[in-house]
């Protein structure tokens, strides 16, 4: 079985945070360059990260604000 690219484990990482309580809706995720550091990946790898979280809709991404763990409830939801 291939390996699963760094930026699919560090995603998968992250929502199971988030189903498991240790993320909470509305929790702010880390800056790119401390996910970087945690993760020792590079910041094109936690963009990568975050694009899939955001079509997943496990995220928001508020230019200039942060990025934020949205409600489990309302992943992959709409009609």
């Amino acid at each position: 079985m291939p390996a699963l690219p760094d930026y699919f484990k560090i995603s998968n990482a992250i929502v199971a945070d988030a189903k498991n309580g240790k993320l909470k809706p509305g929790d702010k995720l880390p800056s790119i360059a401390q996910l970087c550091k945690q993760y020792d990946v590079s910041p094109s790898t936690i963009r990568l990260v975050f694009v899939r979280l955001e079509a997943l809709e496990v995220i928001d991404r508020h230019q200039g604000k942060g990025v934020y763990i949205t409600d489990p409830a309302t992943w992959m939801r709409k009609p």
